[in-house]
């Protein structure tokens, strides 16, 4: 069977290298033919040498939910979303909800990439406040979600969590339990074969930690770290500190740039393609702004949100997936807040640490 009937084959490659990742679904449901074409690395790879593919943030966004029940109470909530930022076009989408889940998302969730899938790991029942061991994958060539194997042994939240794409495995370690009592304990998720294993456990506990995969070795960021520690590949490890960006460079910690004027507390950051992204606000309880900085010229540059993509960022990613043609995915993640949405978050969240 043709690609397309009436063009030689390599004259239709060139039209399907040139759809928009947006439609890799459509494509796949097409035609065997077609599916097959998409979800071989030959045709990503193509894409890439071709220049077609571009850099997607997925970001999980919190809306307010004004009169529901949550926790036995009837009170403000937030509801979480996933969205999707191209950063060529600027353009802005949103994920469907998670199966069980009709606002989107768990509360506290974890999300990672692997490959052309969206790991969510974890989190809370936004109903019941209930530590939920779920495992849902997103895939982006069907634009379908799926269950996973749970989580095994103890209920945990606020835990580490990574990925490492070219082996299509997920880390999770530390978080605490349902009695607060802090875990060293470590697993890893085959998500081919959608099968957990048990690591060695840590030398200590570890609770509230973060997750970052560093040049094929992941590593747990202990909660006394600074949380905007991240990998940035073969451009090293960055983080800001006292109002600076700095860079380990021959094991010391170098000044990078300044951060922007509106950026006192650094909620995130990522890095990507030579370039750093920061999100953060001037001081607590103010709207969160996002700038990127580019590495090379060191010029930063203020991104503007649509307005119903604009609220106090809390899990950012940055997608580095086959899907958007790009090798050794990381998709790194935290929480998101509502402007002026900080009492609420007090009074029934007080144990939870959001940064």
């Amino acid at each position: 069977m043709d690609f397309i009937p009436g063009l030689p084959d390599d004259v239709a490659r060139q039209c399907l290298i040139r759809v928009s990742y947006e439609k890799f679904s459509t494509i796949a449901a097409v035609c065997r033919v077609w599916k097959s074409e998409v979800e071989d690395p030959a045709f990503f790879r193509q894409r890439k040498t071709a220049g077609y593919t571009r850099p997607v943030f997925a970001m999980a966004q919190a809306r307010v939910v004004p009169n529901r029940s949550s926790g036995g109470m009837k009170c403000p909530t937030l509801a979480y979303r996933v969205t999707l930022l191209d950063l060529e076009t600027g353009n802005w989408s949103e994920l469907p909800p998670v199966p069980g889940f009709s606002d989107g998302l768990p509360m506290f969730c974890q999300l990672v990439g692997v490959e052309s899938e969206l790991v969510v790991v974890g989190g809370w029942d936004p109903d019941t406040w209930e530590i939920s061991s779920s495992v849902f994958i997103y895939n982006f060539l069907s634009a379908t979600w799926r269950r996973g194997a749970d989580m095994p042994g103890a209920r945990r939240s606020f835990f580490g969590c990574a990925a490492s794409g070219l082996e299509r495995v997920v880390y999770v370690a530390g978080g605490h339990d349902g009695e607060k009592n802090a875990l060293k304990s470590a697993l890893v998720y085959d998500v081919a074969k959608d099968e957990w294993a048990p690591l060695p456990d840590m030398a200590r506990e570890r609770d509230e930690c973060k997750g970052v995969f560093h040049r094929d070795e992941d590593f747990l960021e202990d909660s006394t770290c600074p949380r905007t520690c991240v990998d940035g590949g073969d451009m090293g490890v960055y983080m800001c500190h006292a109002g600076e960006v700095v860079a380990l460079q021959d094991s010391r910690w170098q000044t990078v740039d300044k951060l922007p004027a509106e950026i006192r507390h650094t909620a995130y950051m990522t890095t990507w393609q030579g370039k750093l992204l920061v999100i953060g606000c001037r001081s607590f309880g103010e709207a969160h702004v996002a700038y990127m900085l580019d590495l090379k010229s060191q010029r930063w540059r203020k991104l503007v949100a649509a307005e119903e993509f604009c609220v106090m960022f809390s899990q950012v990613a940055v997608w580095r997936s086959k899907w958007s043609g790009m090798k050794n995915e990381k998709f790194l993640s935290m929480l998101l807040l509502f402007e002026g949405y900080d009492e609420m978050i007090e009074n029934f969240l007080e144990n939870a640490v959001l940064t």
